[in-house]
């Protein structure tokens, strides 16, 4: 575990550079090999991940929920608020590199967990415990498991709904990013996928006036 080395001041009084570098994921753009009509940071991608998340699990809840887990959707938003955090560190690394083989995924995610372990020990030893399940979660957990499922749902969400609205604003470039986004949500088999994109993203092609309306 690495040791934030300004942990403590000459007066011996504790001090965390955490929450100063969570505050730098606004300067961390994603899509950065698309051309964007509008830029998009990994902190508000982040809070929109977020607010899918808790909808989706609210969703499985009320709806879904026969013979499955059921996290709380309270918690999925949180974990959701963290998912990219490793980023802050890494930069936003594009899908088709992240994902070009095997070996390139595998040490990219030796790559994140090492981001997220520095960031933990940038907390007091006595906060590190209530944050590593949002950091580093462990998904051998059944209950982990079905969270992580829901947020990476929410995430790839959120990437239909970027792609969604360069195209509505002329930009081509997206195309085969929604096809490819699309397609990786369906792969997921999740009933409330599946009632997210019949009754949730027809309405992100609104207008203002269609939606106050």
């Amino acid at each position: 575990m690495y040791r934030d080395k300004d942990a403590v001041d000459q007066e011996g009084r504790e001090k965390t550079n955490f929450f100063a570098m969570l505050h730098r994921m606004r300067y961390i753009n994603r899509w950065s090999l698309m051309k964007n009509t509008e830029t998009e940071n990994i902190m508000e991608h982040s809070y929109e991940v977020a607010v899918i998340a808790h909808a989706l699990a609210l969703i499985r809840c009320e709806y879904f929920s026969e013979d499955r887990i059921c996290p709380n959707p309270d918690k999925v938003a949180v974990m959701a608020l963290y998912h990219d955090l490793p980023e802050i560190m890494t930069g936003d690394l594009p899908t088709p590199v992240k994902y070009a083989t095997a070996e390139m995924r595998e040490s990219y995610g030796v790559v994140e967990h090492e981001a997220a372990s520095k960031l933990l020990a940038m907390l007091p030893e006595v906060l590190q415990d209530h944050y590593k399940p949002l950091i580093l979660p462990d998904t051998s957990d059944p209950e982990v498991y079905e969270i992580s499922r829901l947020v990476k749902a929410a995430d790839r969400f959120g990437a239909y709904i970027k792609c969604l609205d360069e195209q509505k604003a002329g930009n081509n470039e997206f195309k085969s990013a929604m096809l490819g986004v699309r397609e990786r949500l369906e792969q997921m088999n999740l009933p409330e996928i599946e009632w997210f994109m019949e009754n949730v993203i027809p309405t992100y092609y609104k207008t203002l006036d269609e939606l106050d309306g």
